[in-house]
């Protein structure tokens, strides 16, 4: 089997808009929770969000290109361009036709449609702008991407809600085992912090309304959490064969080794009892990884800071890993950047990579009273080092939506 290695990486977040201000904000327990910006949250049921800041889109894209760009686009094309740069290709010596796309976004261009059905509302159809329907789907980041660069191989985008760029990378890795692509662009973008947005998670009492105490409202596994807080922002990984990657004396940041894709058929948004559905894309990620349970490290979980999909998590985790659970060093970062939704699990995969590459476990902040039906425990407040090999990351979307990602340190 083709072995497949990373050899770039870029991410735009709430606590850094690089890699290096990004790992700062994640080991140092850095909230990413402030006050809306975007738009007027009065009569809200929350007022908060983990926002992207200090971003001007100008420092990277013309305006003319922007303003044909959703913001959940112009995010993904920056971070993209962060790991183009990161990756040290020179693309002029690698074959365009075998290079790939593959970005998701759980919502698109929402920002878009709620502009546009202004217009509409407004001033009838005439009014709506003739790039909304190319600004608003989904799919045309991993467009514009291979347009920009002329990447001609595998090009799409995928939509599974939370675990959705989890699954571009799995499936990068896939196009690039199965020999149709050397090198991919893989991970996901997303900016839904709107009216429609916030309200439609309000509405769904998924979210948190702790407005007093926004800057430690996302605090998975803790038992006064009351739900997530919603992020925004990207994350990009360069994906190559690792023979490809070695004959241009590329950097090796670590390699994918395992992939676990499964479906809870259950319900809408309620997971599987003790995370049914996650036991099996584990199992199936270590089993293709060729490991044992005792053999992974560290766990980036979902760990949204859900009262019901944080303890499905970890039933899971100790249902898979039995007594070794105990040994396991768990984290959620979403404690600090928030939920990114279909961006989370690039996101969340960059960090654990980051965290076996630097042997660094950042913390799950805001933790202070541990659900007493926590399963397994977890990295709380503080940083903890250790020499870790393996680690795992999880993401798990509306639908029943499983994936689950094994990556490995070391290069043998």
């Amino acid at each position: 089997m083709r072995r497949v290695v990373i050899t770039g990486a870029g991410v735009l977040t709430p606590i850094g808009n690089d890699l290096d201000s990004f790992w700062q904000g994640l080991s140092t327990g850095k909230s990413g929770a402030c006050p809306i910006s975007h738009f007027d949250t009065t009569g809200f049921d929350t007022t908060f969000a983990c926002e992207v800041k200090d971003f001007d889109v100008t420092q990277f894209l013309k305006k003319i290109e922007a303003k044909r760009m959703d913001t959940f686009c112009q995010y993904g094309m920056v971070t993209t361009m962060m790991a183009m740069d990161h990756s040290g290709l020179d693309l002029e010596r690698v074959d365009r036709d075998r290079f790939g796309v593959i970005i998701a976004s759980g919502i698109g261009g929402m920002v878009s449609t709620e502009n546009a059905h202004e217009k509409l509302m407004n001033s009838g159809p005439g009014r709506i702008p003739p790039m909304y329907i190319p600004m608003m789907i989904p799919d045309i980041l991993a467009g514009q991407v291979s347009i920009r660069w002329g990447l001609r191989g595998p090009n799409f985008g995928t939509v599974s809600a939370c675990a959705s760029s989890l699954h571009a990378i799995g499936c990068a890795v896939m196009s690039i085992r199965a020999g149709q692509a050397d090198l991919m662009v893989a991970g996901g973008a997303e900016a839904s912090i709107c009216p429609l947005g916030v309200g439609g998670f309000n509405s769904l009492k998924a979210m948190s309304t702790n407005n007093e105490n926004y800057a430690t409202a996302s605090r998975p596994f803790d038992r006064d959490r009351d739900g997530f807080v919603m992020g925004e922002g990207a994350g990009i990984l360069i994906l190559e064969e690792l023979e490809h990657a070695r004959e241009r004396g590329a950097n090796i940041l670590g390699e994918i080794i395992g992939i676990g894709f499964t479906a809870d058929a259950y319900h809408l948004t309620a997971p599987a009892p003790e995370g049914e559905g996650a036991q099996r894309a584990i199992k199936m990620a270590l089993k293709e990884a060729g490991l044992t349970p005792e053999d992974i490290q560290h766990v980036n979980t979902h760990g949204t800071s859900t009262p019901v999909g944080d303890m499905n998590e970890l039933q899971a985790l100790r249902a898979v890993f039995g007594d070794h659970a105990d040994k396991l060093l768990i984290n959620s970062t979403k404690s600090m950047t928030g939920h990114l939704l279909g961006a989370a699990g690039a996101v969340e995969a960059i960090a654990t990579l980051l965290a076996l590459r630097n042997s660094l476990v950042p913390p799950t902040i805001n933790l202070d009273n541990l659900d007493p039906d926590a399963a397994v425990p977890i990295v709380a407040k503080e940083a903890v080092a250790a020499e870790m090999e393996f680690g795992l990351s999880n993401a798990f979307g509306f639908g029943g939506h499983n994936a689950s990602l094994i990556l490995r340190k070391t290069i043998l």
